[in-house]
């Protein structure tokens, strides 16, 4: 359901600006993140809010999700993504051709060397804020806030570029009912390259960071090495134990 939304939404916007030129990158922008934000605050305790493959992929990675879920995870993005494009292509009709259905396209000022970086670059801030907030619960108020804002800005400087895709379902979707697959490659390899590296980059951060808090001295004087996994989650909140960034604060 959220792949559709998203495809739905987004890449309609991109339609009724090709036929009207009034919504602009801008107001393109506001759609791609708001529909984002308005699903993840519908769709987080019933799904984790997965909508795109790289980000499930990203998961996967770090072993937050099984391979198998993300199998059927993946399998459910692409229906999503096919059924709202086939849903635009009968609502809009041949209106839809002048942006092939929302596709996503290399711009040639740029080249395609270009648009793979940036596709990598803006999957790889998605997804570092993705698993960065998710990490706190206590900012769940902000998932939806965070996570929509970035997709925006992503758009905003990406989308002149390579579209501005960062998943391979909103960018399958719109490819199927146009028959436009160049570069489709592109849209797959660089938002998992992203999102994965991003993931990675994340968990080690964090294990890091609890390398170098464990010769370090927390509330009571107690040494780090020598409390429970009971004095965690407690103390710090966490459960499991360790799975966010540990914020200690000294004086």
């Amino acid at each position: 359901m959220g792949t559709f939304c998203l495809v739905f939404a987004g890449t309609g916007a991109l339609i009724v600006d090709s036929v009207t030129g009034k919504v602009g990158l801008l107001g393109i922008s506001v759609v791609f993140g708001v529909v984002v934000a308005v699903m993840v605050y519908s769709l987080c305790d019933t799904s984790g809010a997965h909508f795109n493959p790289a980000v499930t992929l990203g998961f996967a990675s770090i072993k937050k999700i099984s391979l198998k879920e993300s199998f059927y995870y993946i399998v459910s993005q692409l229906t999503g993504a096919a059924i709202a494009s086939l849903l635009l292509l009968l609502t809009f009709g041949h209106l839809g051709n002048e942006s092939y259905f929302g596709a996503t396209f290399v711009n040639p000022v740029f080249g395609w060397k270009i648009a793979f970086i940036m596709e990598i670059m803006m999957t790889f801030l998605l997804m570092f804020v993705i698993v960065s907030v998710t990490a706190r619960e206590e900012l769940a108020a902000i998932w939806g806030i965070a996570i929509g804002g970035t997709v925006s800005l992503d758009v905003f400087l990406g989308g002149p570029i390579s579209g501005a895709s960062m998943n391979p379902a909103r960018t399958f979707g719109p490819a199927l009912v146009s028959g436009n697959f160049a570069f489709h490659w592109l849209y797959w390899a660089g938002p998992i390259l992203g999102a994965v590296l991003a993931a990675i980059v994340y968990e080690r951060q964090v294990k890091r960071t609890f390398r170098c808090l464990s010769a370090a001295q927390v509330p009571g004087n107690k040494d780090l090495k020598s409390l429970s996994t009971d004095y965690f989650t407690t103390a710090f909140n966490t459960n499991p134990p360790l799975n966010r960034t540990i914020n200690i604060y000294t004086k």
